[in-house]
């Protein structure tokens, strides 16, 4: 069985300009690939509490591994995490 997770809004729209971005740089296959695996670790990381890196600084507010099913609050690459994150939660 699969683990289930949801995507919160901006999530899902982080999603899709990652999509978007690897599209319009790379290809469509490569943009597909990259949403297959994105979501591949977020099931991983649903079945598997605990698993995954660690902000100390940033955990205490974001991540509760005991939430069933996973919510996904933001899918985040680049130096500015905690400023999106503060003006997200």
């Amino acid at each position: 069985m699969r683990s289930r997770y949801i995507l919160a809004p901006e999530a899902a729209l982080d999603l899709v300009r990652i999509w978007r971005y690897i599209k319009k740089r790379a290809s469509l296959d490569m943009a597909d690939r990259v949403d297959a695996v994105i979501r591949e670790k977020i099931v991983f990381l649903a079945g598997t509490p605990g698993a995954g890196h660690w902000r100390r600084d940033l955990t205490g507010e974001l991540y509760r591994p005991e939430t069933r099913p996973l919510q996904v609050v933001a899918i985040l690459h680049g130096q500015e995490v905690e400023q999106i994150l503060r003006d997200r939660v």
